[in-house]
């Protein structure tokens, strides 16, 4: 793999970026590996790291890089064996192993372990991404933006940025090309990656290890989660990516992580490689206070409404269960995140914090045209945009929160063929896909808590949202049929008969409409109704808007971190999360929440057994785990400072989502554990980095072992690590 040429020809503006002098916070920084600095470099050094950049990555041999990967949709994961063997979080392969499950043969609440490769289960549209290049085409972007309107240059900027996706991607080779916007449109980097698409299931704790505290424990520390599945990349004969054959082999990866047993102590220097998701560290006052104010408390007042009802079907049975827990997992993972984010927000008032900052810059640029108007700018499209947010997350969260008004939604392109002439073979293809989407709806959906679902959230809207927003006519034709408006009743009776009336529970009339497909069939449908009602509404009258407020607050964002970097030239500054690779740095670190209450760096076996509670839905475990635990037959895992089983320990990296799977390296670049969380007192990190409470929870990759070998019985996937034992 080489790097292109034009990422060293970096000059001017962007030389600020990475190679100045400066400070940011110890450990604050999600650094692109590619473009390290030297700066960073040295304060890696001076906090313990013992590799050299070329080990960090390299763009001529193997390196660590080359073992990190993008897993799924949306996590991380690292190469461990040199047979494409990976390790990543349990929550990360959650939805294939659930597809895999079934209630005879349930992997998730069984948990599963391959002895052998013939054993391994392919995972149902799984894949994973290694990275091959990178190319700063900032020049090539900015060249054809100049002079545009904010709308102009949002709509050129996907056009030209699609145009080099495409020709950097091979689809023959499978390879993708993605670029990614820094600093708010201040710089153009495409990232070039190889996709495997034959990714098999090696191992995985049963649920009650591996979701060991369930919500309860969500975003807090002390955690004692076995967050971890075991994965298996494989390729052709030639080491090509190729779809599942019975005849791939496994990958031989250019690197593999080599697997640490020496443990963690206080102090400890931590390196975290990965692919985080998001952050807005460059948000402005005005998007803390919409956030405060508005989006977040919305989307958790829906969320733990819909997360209510889906409990209550899934405590009934089993299957059950099994067929709702990957959304529930989902919702509910970012409904606590969400909670603690507004509570941090104005807890260390960040709004306060960002007023400070952008009075010192309307104050610097007072004088030049360029940048003098940027926060008299942002205050006018958000007094334009703000009185909408909450319709909108009502509608999306909301609304839409019913897989039903989801599924449906997705069938008003299909109206619009319908009804526009000469459209005939595209509404065909539509509803083609349309039949596909049902059967993988049908699959996935639970009747029962859909229907009260769909009435929780009319009503929500209903009592929440202006009137002047609503749907026309939508409310007053529910009052006219079914009653008074302020009475719970009266909703649910109407989704019942949504449920009981739409074709889209019925084969039969499905089946006709597809024959013999239909505008008014498709509009007279009770569910069609709702979501085409609530859709238009949205798209007519507020999407609009929302597009003109994000071209300006875009072009704005750009500007602001333009005239940053003019005004402070001599800060270090790292790019906002974008889901391309990045590194931090810290270390294991305890820390003080509130006043007299101190956490430890790590948490043990012991914490687990003081946590366990028979039977319960958060808290049960398996008898065979019980029983190891009780005899302390931890073997080579045992941690020698705490006399007992390290199971998760703490850093000051600084992560985010995306990072979820991440490996956690020592010094010296070996497995230590992996991420998986952060801690409740620093959830506002996607905006604001907290540099005295941040922590990432990580588990102990001790515990990882522990439970494939002792738990699982699976030795043979320790024989493929390169172990490095304690001196």
């Amino acid at each position: 793999m080489k790097l292109s040429k034009p990422l060293w020809k970096i000059a001017g503006l962007f030389t600020f970026l990475f190679l100045l002098m400066g400070r940011a916070y110890a450990d604050e920084g999600m650094w692109l590996p590619m473009l390290l600095g030297q700066k960073v470099y040295d304060n890696m050094v001076k906090r313990g790291l013992k590799l050299t950049k070329d080990q960090l990555y390299s763009i001529n041999k193997a390196s660590l890089k080359d073992a990190v990967v993008i897993f799924g949709g949306g996590c991380t994961g690292e190469i461990v064996s040199n047979l494409g063997l990976i390790f990543t979080n349990h929550h990360c392969g959650y939805d294939a192993v659930a597809a895999l499950s079934t209630v005879e043969h349930n992997y998730l609440h069984d948990g599963f372990y391959a002895h052998s490769l013939q054993e391994e289960l392919p995972g149902q549209g799984l894949s994973v991404q290694f990275l091959d290049s990178v190319v700063d085409v900032t020049t090539q972007v900015e060249a054809q933006l100049q002079g545009l309107s904010p709308a102009d240059r949002m709509k050129k900027q996907s056009q030209v940025i699609a145009d080099i996706n495409a020709k950097y991607s091979d689809p023959s080779a499978k390879t993708e090309a993605r670029v990614s916007v820094l600093y708010k449109g201040n710089q153009f980097l495409v990232f070039v990656y190889t996709r495997y698409t034959d990714i098999r299931l090696v191992g995985i704790p049963p649920e009650s290890v591996g979701k060991f505290g369930g919500d309860t424990d969500n975003w807090e520390w002390p955690r004692h989660t076995g967050d971890f599945s075991v994965w298996r990349v494989y390729a052709n004969h030639e080491g090509k990516s190729a779809d599942y054959s019975p005849d791939n082999i496994p990958l031989k990866p250019k690197y593999a992580l080599p697997v640490s047993l020496k443990g963690v102590k206080e102090g400890d220097y931590a390196m975290i490689f990965g692919y985080p998701g998001s952050t807005n560290r460059y948000e402005t006052s005005f998007g803390v206070k919409l956030k405060t104010d508005v989006e977040d408390p919305a989307i958790v007042n829906l969320r733990d409404a819909r997360l209510k009802l889906m409990m209550d079907r899934m405590k009934t049975s089993p299957a059950v269960r099994l067929q709702l827990a990957s959304s529930y997992a989902g919702i509910a993972n970012y409904w606590k995140f969400y909670d603690g984010e507004r509570k941090q927000l104005l807890k260390y008032d960040v709004y306060g914090q960002k007023q400070a900052d952008e009075t010192k810059f309307t104050t610097w640029a007072a004088d030049k045209p360029e940048f003098s108007a940027v926060f008299s700018d942002y205050a006018k499209a958000y007094t334009t945009w703000s009185p909408y947010a909450k319709t909108r997350i009502y509608t999306i969260e909301g609304i839409l929160g019913s897989p039903l008004m989801q599924f449906c939604a997705s069938l008003v392109r299909v109206e619009q063929l319908l009804t526009t002439a000469g459209r005939e073979a595209d509404a065909k293809r539509a509803i083609d896909s349309a039949s596909k989407m049902r059967d993988v709806f049908l699959k996935e959906e639970d009747q029962p808590s859909d229907l009260k679902i769909l009435a929780a959230m009319t009503q929500m809207f209903y009592t929440d949202i202006p009137r002047d927003q609503y749907p026309v006519g939508f409310f007053e034709g529910i009052k006219n049929k079914y009653g008074d408006l302020g009475s719970a009743a009266t909703f649910n009776t109407y989704a019942s008969a949504v449920f009981s009336n739409t074709f889209v529970f019925s084969d039969a009339k499905w089946k006709a409409f597809v024959s013999n497909p239909d505008a008014n069939v498709l509009q007279e449908d009770p569910a069609y109704a709702q979501a085409s009602a609530f859709v238009r509404s949205y798209n007519g009258r507020y999407a609009p808007l929302f597009s003109q407020f994000m071209a300006t607050t875009n072009n704005l964002g750009r500007l602001y971190i333009k005239g940053s970097m003019l005004q402070f030239p001599d800060k270090l500054r790292y790019p906002d999360a974008t889901f391309t690779m990045r590194v931090s740095y810290g270390n294991v670190k305890s820390y003080n929440p509130r006043d007299a209450v101190h956490y430890d760096y790590a948490c043990t076996m012991k914490g687990i057994l003081e946590k366990y509670v028979p039977g319960d839905y958060e808290f049960d475990l398996p008898a065979k785990f019980l029983d190891l635990a009780h005899k302390q037959d931890y073997g080579m895992y045992k941690d020698p400072v705490k006399n007992d089983l390290s199971v998760t320990f703490i850093t000051t990296n600084d992560i985010t989502g995306g990072n979820s799977g991440s490996p956690v390296l020592n010094d010296k670049g070996e497995l230590i554990g992996l991420a998986f969380d952060g801690n409740y007192e620093a959830l506002s990190h996607k905006i604001a980095f907290d540099p005295v409470y941040n922590r990432t929870i990580c588990v102990d990759i001790r515990y990882v072992l522990w439970c494939i070998d002792k738990l699982g019985g699976a030795d043979n996937i320790i024989k493929e690590l390169k172990l490095v034992k304690p001196v």
